[in-house]
């Protein structure tokens, strides 16, 4: 039974194993019998040394902790990795814009131990050049309090985003506002998802936000994650003079084909 669970784990994590077939080499791996493990950091972030020795250091922390607890378990209930069954673990991150001095990453991890389906989590991380560490986008609004009117604002709007993305794929939603699973996004900065900034036409601008969400996070398992774009119009009079210089253009046509799965 565990050997069809592992097979059946192992296909439902492959649309989450790579972003394309020119996936770069991993900076740490380990295939052994208990466990195959890596961490992969796209190179252009090598641009920003601070940045990637965070990404570096961070990773292997998780890293260590995956093999660690598949050694243990291979030691002490070896039975369970017999015919080739192991543990899974793969840290990801990735550029997603650099604009000024922001730079959004987008880091997945995705890990099997054993259950019934492997686990996927997806997050974002945005980096200041300039300050040469990790920041959030509360300075790019002239109000952000916990449950005040932007993060209501802003939480409503990815809402809207999200009913459109699940109509999309045939889930009907009758009302953003009050549907079971939106209302896990909270006016909160730690409710709204995973913010990256989204590139823009205009150079040095950002077009607006987009947000990630882990399978479920705004739905059940079966529907996967999420990534829905919040243009920067939705929320301009919100902005700071900070935001304000940051924010500006329209999304380019293709952009979304960077979070498509290959």
């Amino acid at each position: 039974m565990f050997r069809l669970i592992a097979a059946t784990a192992l296909l439902a994590l492959l649309p989450f194993l790579s972003w394309a077939a020119d996936e770069p080499k991993a900076v740490v791996s380990v295939d052994n019998k208990w466990i195959e493990a890596s961490i992969v950091i796209d190179p252009a972030l090598k641009a920003y040394p601070g940045l990637y020795d965070r990404l570096l250091a961070d990773g292997k922390r998780e890293y260590n902790k995956a093999v660690a607890m598949a050694a243990a378990s291979f030691k002490d209930t070896p039975e369970d990795f017999t015919d080739g069954r192991k543990y899974y673990f793969k840290r990801t991150d990735r550029l997603r814009s650099a604009i000024g001095p922001y730079v959004s990453v987008v880091e997945t991890e995705a890990t099997f131990t054993g259950g019934a389906h492997p686990n996927y989590v997806v997050d974002t991380l945005l980096w200041t050049t300039q300050d040469k560490r990790l920041m959030n986008i509360k300075p790019f609004f002239a109000e952000f309090a916990e449950g005040g009117p932007t993060l209501k604002l802003i939480a409503g709007h990815i809402r809207s985003a999200l009913a459109a993305e699940k109509k999309a794929r045939g889930i009907e939603i009758v009302d953003p506002a009050t549907d079971q699973w939106l209302t896990y996004v909270e006016p909160k900065i730690r409710g709204i998802g995973g913010i990256a900034l989204a590139p823009s036409t205009e150079k040095n601008r950002s077009s607006g936000f987009l947000v990630y969400y882990s399978p479920y996070a705004v739905g059940p398992y079966a529907e996967g994650d999420y990534v829905v774009y919040v243009p920067w119009t939705a929320f301009g009079q919100a902005l700071s003079p900070r935001g304000a210089a940051l924010f500006g253009g329209q999304r380019p046509a293709d952009d979304s084909k960077f979070d498509e799965r290959q």
